[in-house]
């Protein structure tokens, strides 16, 4: 959706899930020798002011990456890890919290020179900011398209070692069926990608139904799928408004189980604006 800009919503408690998942994720990957791929599908602008209008005006961050940034003390190495990325990402150890990276800047950060990433972005002005933002790195393409139709072209990548990040709005009902769709033509073409999903957790049909259809999308996966909620938020008098968020990993990492046990409680405690935050972490791992 061309009016969606993630500006408005950079370093909430969406994000640090999603990016907590993506960080490890690479970590495993760069474990390798052999060169994996990143298949961005909703890339965005790569990086984000959090003092500009656009995340000051909900402030969304303060509950998010601002609540670990502001205490650090105890958290599980990989919450740590994650957060020296976005310490990097404003200038190392001693600097304040203004920018946030987005999912292109922390692969862009993790992945090595030799790793191929791929990004697709479909709004204009945040497609320009990403040219800008990764034009120094080699064996990348940004393309101002629609990530969903690109998986056709783009999977398998040569070296059969892949991540694909499908993070689209939500903000149109048709994207929850466009997300499953894109996961089974994944596995389709490429059953061994680890696939990660970020999804909403609103009063919505579709998306309560979303985790059930990507479980059964996933079922042929060689190494299966984890699930990983928080809820942190309550929703508006009306019903609306983001509760938390989870995110879907489809052939994971071994490790990463185990690590979303420690992580996943912290961060329900930590980013919780209810009395009672809740957190989930279901697996069909083989």
């Amino acid at each position: 959706m061309l009016a969606y800009r993630h500006a408005f919503h950079a370093g909430n408690h969406g994000d640090v899930l999603k990016h907590l998942v993506l960080g490890e994720v690479l970590r495993h990957m760069g474990e390798k020798d052999k060169p994996y791929s990143v298949l961005d599908t909703h890339a965005g602008a790569g990086g984000y002011s959090l003092e500009g209008r656009y995340a000051g005006k909900k402030g969304e961050f303060e509950g998010g990456v601002a609540a670990l940034w502001d205490d650090p003390a105890g958290l599980p190495d990989a919450l740590a890890r994650y957060l020296e990325l976005v310490r990097d990402f404003n200038g190392g150890a001693g600097a304040k919290l203004r920018q946030y990276p987005g999912s292109p800047a922390i692969s862009q950060a993790l992945m090595r020179h030799s790793d191929p990433l791929h990004v697709y972005e479909m709004h204009p002005t945040d497609e320009r900011i990403l040219r800008a933002f990764l034009g120094g790195r080699p064996h990348t393409q940004v393309h101002l398209s629609d990530g969903f139709a690109s998986l056709v072209r783009e999977l398998p990548p040569p070296s059969r070692r892949g991540v694909v990040l499908i993070d689209p709005s939500y903000e149109l009902k048709p994207d929850y069926g466009k997300v499953v769709a894109a996961v089974r033509e994944v596995l389709t073409r490429f059953a061994q990608a680890v696939v990660i999903v970020w999804y909403p957790l609103v009063q919505l049909v579709e998306a309560v139904q979303l985790p059930k259809r990507l479980r059964t999308a996933a079922a042929a996966a060689p190494k299966g799928w984890l699930d990983a909620q928080i809820t942190v938020q309550a929703a508006d008098e009306r019903g609306f408004g983001m509760m938390g968020s989870g995110v879907f990993v489809i052939n994971p990492p071994h490790p990463l189980h185990g690590t979303l046990q420690e992580c996943l409680p912290v961060l329900a405690e930590r980013l919780s604006q209810i009395e009672r935050p809740k957190w989930l972490l279901d697996a069909g791992l083989k």
